[in-house]
């Protein structure tokens, strides 16, 4: 795919805006966010909800990602499975296509060649991250989802109270023990502890 450097300087500008600054990790969003609405054929301003973005990290790469692809996590178009990777898997909720897509793993030694007047690493990865081609600075792989996408999207407007706490669970979320419906954190390990008052 042929870079559109306009296209690619607007969706920058906008996830510098929402950001404060302009860094390389928002660069790789952008650049992963376009290269997924791509593959799966869609324009840069998907349909509304018919794009499922899970990303394998928060922070900057995030709002790259946003910038791109329009996604947010209050659309429940845009997750995030926290494995500390600068990477997100995209799928077309209709059709079921499903991509990951990752920073080559030696894409930041790669940079040094696409920029020549500067001597420190994160400039040239700013720099460089928004001229490389695609194949050189993305890898791409057909993964399946598990669990599957209609787990992952769930029930939106289905409501249940806790076995246990008496909490309403959202979304077809609860854990069903004996035929009675449990949170996760009641049901499994949470990630929260309560602590006296």
């Amino acid at each position: 795919m042929v870079i559109d450097r306009e296209l690619l300087k607007q969706l920058l500008e906008i996830s510098a805006r929402n950001h404060k600054h302009l860094c390389p990790r928002q660069v790789l969003g952008v650049r992963i966010g376009l290269k997924g609405l791509s593959i799966l054929g869609m324009e840069a301003s998907p349909v509304q909800k018919k794009l499922l973005v899970i990303s394998e990290t928060d922070g900057c790469f995030i709002d790259g990602i946003i910038a791109a692809t329009q996604c947010t996590v209050g659309h429940r178009t845009l997750r995030i499975e926290d494995y500390g990777k600068i990477a997100a898997t995209f799928a077309n909720v209709s059709t079921g296509h499903t991509v990951r897509i990752a920073p080559q793993v030696n894409v930041r030694e790669r940079a040094w060649s696409h920029v020549s007047n500067e001597s420190r690493h994160y400039f040239v990865q700013l720099q460089a991250y928004q001229v490389m081609s695609d194949e050189e600075l993305l890898t791409i792989q057909p993964v399946t989802l598990t669990p599957p996408l209609e787990a992952i999207i769930s029930n939106a407007g289905v409501r249940v109270n806790c076995g246990q706490c008496g909490e309403e669970i959202i979304n077809g979320r609860e854990v069903l023990i004996d035929g009675k419906p449990y949170c996760t954190a009641c049901s499994q390990k949470a990630y929260y502890r309560i602590n006296p008052l």
